[in-house]
């Protein structure tokens, strides 16, 4: 019997709880929900239903072999560095706060994307 999967709702809220867990963090988007840091996005809540977070190429191996998971895929598309959070995980937000502070951490040192903004 397969595990009983979360519904958008519930995956919306312990996504909201992991974001409000970094005081730094800025929840943004109104139907999609992202963070996003210096124009480069770290997490998301996706259309299909999925929270990702972006990790560094080192620790992104780590996750995806210790938590089963995948890279994300939109649109037929692998986006390389998100991972894909499993339900599981999202469930613990304790567990999982190391992981979006590294993705906080990874943006931070990125170089700033210009703003399209006049």
């Amino acid at each position: 019997m397969p595990k009983p999967t979360l519904t958008r709702a519930e995956k919306e809220a312990l996504y909201e709880k992991m974001v409000a867990s970094h005081a730094k963090a800025e929840l943004k988007g109104a139907t999609i929900p992202y963070t996003s840091l210096n124009g480069h996005m770290y997490s998301m809540l996706t259309k299909g239903d999925e929270v990702a977070i972006k990790l560094p190429e080192e620790e992104k191996a780590k996750f995806l072999a210790m938590y089963k998971t995948k890279l994300l895929e939109q649109y037929g598309i692998v986006q390389k560095e998100f991972v894909v959070v499993p339900d599981g995980l999202l469930q613990k937000t304790a567990e999982l706060k190391p992981y979006f502070e590294m993705s906080f951490a990874y943006v931070k040192g990125l170089k700033p994307k210009p703003s399209r903004k006049k």
